[in-house]
């Protein structure tokens, strides 16, 4: 027995309408909470294998848009980090505005100067990953990227820009945050520094 066409037109229609309902539902960001993408965006960020104490990420979600900002020493970065922000579930679309360093010698050798002077220090070595201090992430530069939220396990990320020294990161103290601003002043040739360490409360 042949089905009527009426029977045919309506089982076609329903086939049409399943299949435009399968192929929406991966990319609907409203489906997927903002503490989801929040956590999927970190992790793909934490991941990314040239980012180190060199560099400062940070990402804010709102809508299914992310937004990257910071500063990326190695030239590549700033694309891995969109590439690996828009892998993340929940993501629509990312507004990539990580600044790249300019490439320096002078301003290689203040960053590892500086990076040695910190954490070799007595008093501020247990920041180092793998050290006592751990990272906390509640605690966030609001005087450069307000609403922000940070990303990697050095706690103090030395930015160093044509000579000048920019300290972004958590320490535990005020003392803590004062010698590392010393430290990073004894770098001989770095023209200034700027200390936007958070103090943990």
């Amino acid at each position: 027995m042949r089905p009527s066409t009426r029977a045919l037109g309506v089982g076609l229609v329903g086939l049409a309408l399943l299949g435009t309902v399968t192929r929406g539902a991966p990319a609907r960001a409203q489906d997927v909470s903002s503490e989801e993408t929040v956590r999927s965006v970190r992790k793909m960020l934490e991941r990314l294998p040239y980012y180190g104490v060199f560099d400062f990420s940070v990402f804010s979600v709102e809508r299914g848009t992310v937004t990257l900002a910071g500063y990326a020493y190695e030239g590549n970065l700033k694309a891995a980090a969109e590439t690996a922000t828009r892998r993340a579930v929940g993501v629509d679309e990312v507004a990539n505005k990580i600044e790249v360093l300019p490439v320096s010698q002078q301003d290689d050798r203040i960053r590892w100067a500086t990076f040695y002077r910190l954490y070799t220090d007595d008093f501020l070595s247990r920041y180092a990953p793998g050290g006592v201090h751990e990272v906390l992430r509640e605690v966030r530069d609001e005087r450069h990227f307000p609403g922000m939220q940070p990303v990697g396990v050095y706690p103090i990320h030395v930015i160093v820009k044509n000579g000048r020294t920019m300290l972004l990161g958590v320490v535990d103290s005020a003392a803590d945050r004062q010698l590392a601003e010393v430290g990073a002043r004894e770098v001989i040739g770095v023209f200034d520094v700027e200390n936007s360490l958070a103090v943990a409360r």
